[in-house]
């Protein structure tokens, strides 16, 4: 729980989001459902260039400081070359509205759910969001079924697209 046992108000100001405010409950990086296990945090995420760099370029305020020093960003339009993997990975935000997979207190979708859950943010739709990252391990499987460890070169998109969502397929 944040100081004095009182919950910390954030507010979000940036290009998708204006006013939006929400309170930390949790401590950072702590409290979390214990089916969520994510094997990255979102500083290590950015390091490594997840999203071409461009996700979080406009919204640098509502997170801590310490998270952007290292990250990979570019901002306007993603740049395959910041991914870790060097190939895109991600689908439009169209295509995920489209499918539904956008709440409307997280215009950005995953990665902007995750942030804020780490930073201590509980929410109504942090089920289905954890739903959503615990079948994405699919992808971790069949990469471990048919890449030998360690080959960056087996599946590249697929162990791109595993960094968006906090599985570590640099190790697999």
């Amino acid at each position: 729980m944040p100081d004095n046992d009182r919950p910390k108000t954030v507010t979000g100001n940036d290009r998708m989001q204006r006013g939006y405010s929400y309170e930390l409950t949790a401590e950072p990086g702590a409290e979390f459902d214990s089916a969520f296990a994510p094997e990255l945090t979102p500083a290590e995420m950015l390091e490594l260039g997840v999203f071409g760099g461009c996700y979080m370029t406009d919204c640098r305020d509502e997170f801590p400081e310490s998270w952007f020093i290292n990250a990979k960003l570019s901002p306007g339009k993603p740049d395959k070359k910041l991914n870790w993997f060097g190939v895109a990975a991600s689908q439009p935000l169209a295509e995920w509205r489209r499918k539904g997979w956008i709440h409307d207190d997280d215009p950005r979708g995953w990665f902007q759910w995750y942030c804020r859950y780490f930073m201590g943010r509980r929410h109504e739709d942090d089920a289905r969001q954890i739903k959503r990252w615990r079948n994405f391990a699919r992808h971790a499987a069949q990469v471990r079924l048919y890449c030998e460890p360690g080959d960056p070169f087996c599946r590249p998109g697929q162990r791109q697209a595993l960094l968006h969502w906090a599985y570590d397929s640099r190790v697999m």
